[in-house]
C-alpha cells in the first residue's frame, strides 16, 4: 500500500486529489496538511512514502518544504502538483529534491501513474514541463541542433524519444493524431534524422535524455 500525504492549501484541491487516490487498491491517503509546516510535523507521527505538494502555501512554501523533506526524511519522496510549470520552478523543486512534477491540470490517470513510478524508485515530468525543462536545457546553446525547435516541437520530441506512441502523444499533448505525425516529421527535417531512434540517439548526445532511461526503440 502506497501511503500519500497531500499538502496543498486549497481544501478543494485537496478533495479532488483524494477522491482519485481513494478509488486505487495500492493507494492510501494518510494525511493532509495545508502548510508546510503542519506536513512536516504530521509526518513524525504517520508513515508517508509520497507527498502530493503544491508551491504556493502559507508559510515556508513548496520549495523549502521540499528541502526540509529531504534533509529530514530523505526516503520520503515528493511530487510537486502546480500550476506553475514554466521555469525556473520545476527546475528549482527537482534540484531541491522532488522526484515528480505534474500540473494541476493533469488527469487522474497521469497522477496515478506518476506516483505509482516515483514509488518504485523513478520520476515522473509531465509532458508540458519537460518541454519547458528541455528548452531551457538548449537556451544558449547555438552548438545544438534542439536550440532551433518550438516549445511543442521540444514536448513531441521528448515524448517520441521516451517511447510513446503517437496517441499517447495526442492525448497527453490535447493534438490530433495527424498533427503529432506532421510534427514527428517536421523534427526529424529540422534534426536532419530520419527515424525515432536516431532522434533518440541525437538527444541523448546533446544530454537531453538520460542514456539508462528505458525506451522501447
Amino acid at each position: 500500500m502506497i501511503k500519500i500525504m497531500l499538502v496543498d492549501d486549497h481544501r478543494l484541491v485537496r478533495a479532488g486529489l483524494k477522491r482519485v487516490l481513494l478509488e486505487m487498491a495500492d493507494m492510501e491517503v494518510v494525511g493532509e496538511a495545508s502548510t508546510g509546516e503542519e506536513a512536516l510535523e504530521l509526518v513524525r507521527t504517520v508513515p508517508v512514502d509520497i507527498v502530493l505538494l503544491d508551491i504556493n502555501m502559507p508559510g515556508i512554501g513548496g520549495l523549502e518544504t521540499t528541502r526540509r523533506f529531504k534533509q529530514r526524511l530523505p526516503d520520503v519522496k515528493i511530487i510537486v502538483v502546480s500550476m506553475h510549470l514554466e521555469e525556473p520552478y520545476p527546475s528549482r523543486l527537482l534540484g531541491a529534491g522532488a522526484s515528480g512534477y505534474l500540473s494541476k491540470d493533469s488527469a487522474a490517470d497521469e497522477v496515478v501513474a506518476a506516483i505509482r513510478r516515483v514509488n518504485g524508485g523513478g520520476h515522473y515530468v509531465a509532458a508540458d514541463v519537460a518541454g519547458n525543462l528541455a528548452a531551457s536545457l538548449v537556451k544558449g546553446r547555438p552548438d545544438s541542433p534542439f536550440e532551433q525547435l518550438s516549445q511543442r516541437e521540444t514536448q513531441v520530441m521528448l515524448m517520441v524519444t521516451k517511447g510513446h506512441s503517437t496517441q499517447d502523444i495526442s492525448d497527453s499533448l490535447h493534438l490530433s493524431p495527424k498533427t503529432v505525425s506532421t510534427y514527428r516529421y517536421r523534427l526529424f527535417e529540422k534534426l536532419g534524422v530520419s527515424n525515432d531512434v536516431e532522434l533518440t540517439r541525437l538527444a541523448m548526445r546533446y544530454g537531453l535524455l538520460d542514456e539508462n532511461e528505458e525506451s522501447p526503440h
